[in-house]
């Protein structure tokens, strides 16, 4: 029997299912992992913390799968949107603690945009209002106030971009359009990353993820990180 593997990671913690060809899941592991507040109305994740608890529950699911010779046909994603995470592609290292999607800190700056006249143009391109939950100002914070180098080293994403970058042992750094649509930078109409919007808010948009069809093949899992396993990461949702 083959089965296909659903990495849902949440808000607090990591759960991974094995699905059958019926579509019934047989089996399933959980890992929760630490939320940091640093400060009033700040929230963060260690995202190495979010990939040991991937890894941890991937590991356990395929040991119960492959006991009776079974395979894995596939993997998906779904995941807590807009919270964003930096990382180095040469190290494939966190450059600073994922900013989570309650965090508040930059709800001033979204109040200067405001009261420049700037909310019109983000509801036009993304349908969006003004607020720090979207992932747009958290990465402009990174960059201007965490010490986080606008360079050709630079990687954004949201937490599916991270486990794509992971699981696929940093070949691939790619996210879908359900979770583009989430960072106040993507341009709905166009269906691509807005040369306006990164602009404004100092992203460079080579720093940002290839953006796929949802159901899309997002690369194929390097062995050396994902269990053993190289099998196709086939479709991601947020």
């Amino acid at each position: 029997m083959a089965f296909v593997l659903s990495i849902d990671a949440g808000t607090t913690g990591v759960r991974t299912f094995a699905v059958d060809e019926t579509g019934t899941p047989r089996f399933s592991a959980y890992r929760e992992f630490p939320q940091y507040f640093p400060q009033p109305g700040w929230v963060e994740h260690d995202a190495d913390e979010i990939w040991s608890a991937t890894q941890e529950t991937l590991a356990e699911v395929v040991d119960h799968i492959t006991q009776d010779g079974s395979t894995i046909a596939a993997i998906g994603i779904t995941n807590q949107r807009e919270t964003t995470v930096a990382w180095s592609k040469k190290s494939g290292r966190p450059l600073h603690r994922a900013i989570v999607w309650q965090d508040r800190r930059t709800a001033q700056r979204c109040d200067e945009l405001r009261s420049e006249g700037f909310e019109p143009t983000v509801r036009k391109l993304t349908g969006l209002v003004l607020d720090p939950y979207f992932s747009g100002t958290k990465m402009e914070w990174l960059l201007t106030r965490a010490g986080v180098e606008r360079n050709e080293d630079l990687a954004f994403g949201t937490i599916d971009s991270w486990l794509v970058w992971c699981l696929t042992g940093g070949r691939v750094h790619a996210t879908d359009s359900s979770n583009a649509s989430r960072t106040m930078l993507y341009d709905i109409g166009r269906l691509e990353w807005s040369e306006e919007l990164c602009s404004k808010f100092g992203v460079p948009i080579a720093s940002l993820p290839t953006v796929m069809p949802s159901s899309g093949r997002f690369g194929i899992t390097d062995p050396e990180s994902c269990v053993g396993l190289t099998v196709p990461v086939s479709g991601i949702a947020g």
